[in-house]
């Protein structure tokens, strides 16, 4: 097995003897993703920073998160993480498929992680999916003489568990008193009370639990917001559902094509959605908002779909918690703006990691919780409720739990396809066996979504506002 050429070329320019060690089988012969096994052996994990004196490199632990404020301390500099327009030219012409841990790539100026002098042994990125480079720790040290040495890392274990048994309200409340800059504390008690629901989606939260209701009601409140009649006509007239002849109105795309729950549910996600603004800042490399959420609902329609029929969850309910799964990023913006901006700059230099792991380091709450206690405020049902707050918990075993689970199983099936941004992990063979969902119809119904990518990727844009 071979490195990738422009690896091997720096190795032996510095005569570092070395091991190259397959990342696709873990010992009892179980495939593994090629960011699960870096996260799981420690490996060095290298990232590409830059400002307006230049790029740097920087290696960290796999299985860490970049504190971004401790290396612009340490240089002196204002880094940020480097555009993914860069990094694809970058693997273009060195034939990588990832940033290869190796220290003075490219000549950069290196700082390393101290814990990365720790173990006696150590295993690398080495550019190419499917393979780790296996140094001794001797062999490293004599690579890294030039670098800068320092302590920029968080370890996961102390950020990416909610270990909190608190109640919600009262850990958000908490959250609060650990900033000392009272116009945030501010913001966020006004932000949970405002902005308030949408006259649209309170009346079609109202009919929802309305047993008298039939397919007029639900066409007379969309029909009354022109944007959300023509979103919900034109994802029904996607070639994604091929319906028969033109869709002419929205009674028509409720009889003939997406049905009363579907539309009752596709109507109140959108309306939700509008209900706050998109943020004008953004990770770069991140998915628009409306394109995350037109997968991911498709993606849970099509996991329900392939579900035993007599085990399924309540299909609505899934669908409508696929749109909402990203909600906590529009709460999140809106909550804490001043903040939202670090947020972003920590989650392009953390590639490698969920965006649980920075709210937490940086707000002391995730994004999650905060879309889960508004959508109880607004008396949302509780399995969004809880779909919303548990989705990153594979573990989360109360009632509605299977809500959760499948915007877990979703959101990884997805990035497993390069959908999404986040690394690339294996699903539990216990969750797919909680679902009763068979883990080789549900790679049929992801083909089935890859095939469709054209067509969800055109709703998306309907869906965006102009």
């Amino acid at each position: 097995m071979s490195v990738p050429a422009s690896v091997k070329q720096l190795l032996d320019k510095q005569n570092i003897s070395y091991d190259v060690t397959d990342s696709t089988v873990s010992p009892d012969a179980k495939t593994l993703w090629h960011d699960q096994h870096l996260r799981q052996t420690r490996g060095g994990k290298s990232l590409i920073l830059e400002d307006d004196s230049g790029k740097v490199q920087v290696v960290i632990a796999a299985d860490t998160l970049l504190d971004l404020n401790a290396v612009n301390q340490v240089l002196g500099r204002t880094l940020r993480a480097t555009s993914t327009k860069d990094l694809n030219g970058f693997f273009e012409k060195h034939q990588l498929q990832s940033i290869p841990a190796l220290p003075k790539l490219a000549g950069l100026t290196t700082i390393i992680d101290q814990s990365l002098l720790e173990p006696q042994s150590l295993y690398l990125d080495s550019g190419q999916e499917g393979q780790l480079i296996l140094l001794h720790q001797e062999a490293f040290k004599a690579m890294i003489e030039d670098a800068t040495i320092a302590n920029i890392s968080i370890p996961l274990s102390e950020i990416d568990t909610d270990k909190s048994d608190l109640p919600e309200e009262e850990q958000l409340l908490n959250c609060v008193k650990n900033f000392t800059n009272v116009r945030i504390k501010q913001r966020l008690e006004e932000t949970l009370e405002l902005p308030p629901l949408s006259e649209t989606a309170q009346r079609i939260i109202k009919l929802r639990v309305d047993p008298e209701a039939d397919i007029s009601d639900l066409a007379n409140i969309v029909e009354t917001d022109p944007s959300l009649a023509a979103q919900v006509v034109s994802w029904a007239a996607s070639p994604y559902y091929s319906a028969p002849g033109k869709i002419k109105s929205i009674h028509d795309a409720i009889v003939r094509v997406l049905g009363f729950d579907m539309v009752l549910n596709l109507a109140l996600g959108l309306a939700l959605g509008k209900t706050m603004r998109l943020p004008e800042d953004d990770a770069q490399g991140t998915q628009p908002y409306w394109q995350q959420s037109v997968y991911m609902a498709a993606t849970v329609e099509s996991l329900v779909t392939a579900i035993p029929r007599d085990q399924r969850p309540g299909f609505g309910m899934a669908y409508l918690s696929g749109l909402l799964f990203n909600f906590g990023y529009l709460v999140l913006a809106e909550v804490f703006p001043p903040h939202f901006s670090n947020i972003c700059r920590l989650t392009e230099a953390n590639p490698h990691l969920d965006p649980q792991p920075i709210d937490r380091h940086l707000l002391g709450i995730t994004r999650e919780q905060l879309s889960s206690w508004l959508m109880e405020i607004w008396n949302m049902p509780d399995e969004i409720v809880v779909a919303l707050r548990q989705q990153g918990n594979p573990d989360f075993e109360g009632e509605n739990a299977a809500y959760a689970k499948l915007l877990f199983v979703a959101q990884r099936l997805l990035r497993q396809r390069g959908i999404g941004r986040g690394p690339k992990l294996e699903i539990p063979e216990h969750i797919f066996a909680e679902l009763h969902l068979d883990p080789e119809k549900a790679e049929k119904a992801m083909d089935n979504i890859m095939e469709s990518a054209t067509e969800l990727d055109n709703i998306a844009q309907e869906m965006a506002p102009s």
